[in-house]
């Protein structure tokens, strides 16, 4: 497991397995959301084991499974009131972190610039340069 803070309140993570949870809860965070679709896994690593492995170690668990056509302004609002809907730190993962990391990108124009939300996602790893002009346009109508 490979956890890539964006934010001090949101991480990333590439896959985690039930075995990753108690570290997870142990980094102090108290939600998980994935958004990797289920039928990119195999069953020990579907959402409802790895949820009510979460759940057992006393953390919240959403699902909001993303592919490039559920990308959608409905989903990127959905995420961003999943992570504000707590107070402390939320995980969300997929296959690599990339998605993770788009989904919150897309829902920070109003927030950040499109340079600072680029800067952060290329801290934590993610190279998203190619959002920049869906980035410049949303945070544009969002000012």
């Amino acid at each position: 497991m490979e956890i890539r803070p964006i934010t001090p309140r949101y991480a990333v993570s590439p896959q985690i397995t039930v075995e990753d949870v108690p570290a997870i809860a142990a980094a102090g965070f108290v939600k998980v959301i994935c958004n990797r679709p289920n039928s990119e896994v195999p069953t020990e690593q579907q959402s409802d084991a790895i949820g009510a492995a979460v759940r057992a170690a006393g953390m919240d668990y959403e699902v909001l499974e993303l592919t490039h056509q559920t990308m959608t302004p409905e989903n990127v609002a959905r995420q961003r009131e999943m992570v504000e809907s707590v107070d402390g730190p939320v995980l969300a993962y997929c296959a690599s972190g990339t998605r993770c990391s788009v989904v919150w990108a897309l829902g920070q124009c109003g927030e950040m610039s499109p340079e600072e939300i680029l800067g952060r996602t290329r801290d934590a790893g993610y190279q998203l340069d190619g959002l920049r002009p869906t980035l410049e346009q949303l945070c544009a109508s969002a000012g």
